[in-house]
């Protein structure tokens, strides 16, 4: 009787251990199998980011070359372009930009992270999305004796 009593209370001790390392064994596979967060690389363009009012945007950029409710044009340069286009509430909701030559672009690993794909006329591009930021990232840069490296941030 006196053994079974030690029995009993060695397992009342020993069972909420055994219980809670295996509870601490299925969070960790479960955080194992969950994928971490990715982290965007381009989030803005020269301060701009999604979700900027019209005059916040013309405030960091200045006046555009044409002006409109849904859509600015920029021209920086002979290389360099900008669009900036709005939603309803005049919100940045896409901020895609042009490098005539790739002058000035930066560098693919910095925008989309390694490695372009690349299409069969030598083109190549790169589109990342972050669904739970509610964006995505893309790097294009066209072939031919004209190479065009348009960057584009729009909300999913």
């Amino acid at each position: 009787m006196k053994r079974n009593l030690i029995l009993v209370a060695v397992l009342f001790v020993v069972a909420p251990f055994a219980v809670n390392v295996n509870a601490q064994k299925s969070r960790a596979s479960a955080n194992a199998a969950e994928p971490l967060a990715q982290q965007p690389l381009y989030t803005e363009y020269k301060g701009v980011r999604l979700g900027m009012t019209a005059d916040e945007v013309r405030a960091k950029l200045g006046n555009p070359v044409l002006k409109d409710a849904e859509l600015d044009y920029y021209v920086f340069s002979d290389n360099e372009t900008a669009q900036i286009a709005y939603d309803i509430n005049h919100k940045a909701k896409i901020i895609s930009v042009d490098y005539a030559s790739g002058a000035g672009a930066p560098d693919f690993k910095n925008v989309v992270g390694a490695n372009l794909d690349t299409r069969p006329d030598g083109s190549q591009y790169k589109v990342v999305r972050y669904e739970s930021l509610g964006f995505w990232v893309s790097y294009n840069r066209t072939a031919g004796p004209v190479m065009t490296v348009t960057i584009t941030i729009q909300k999913i």
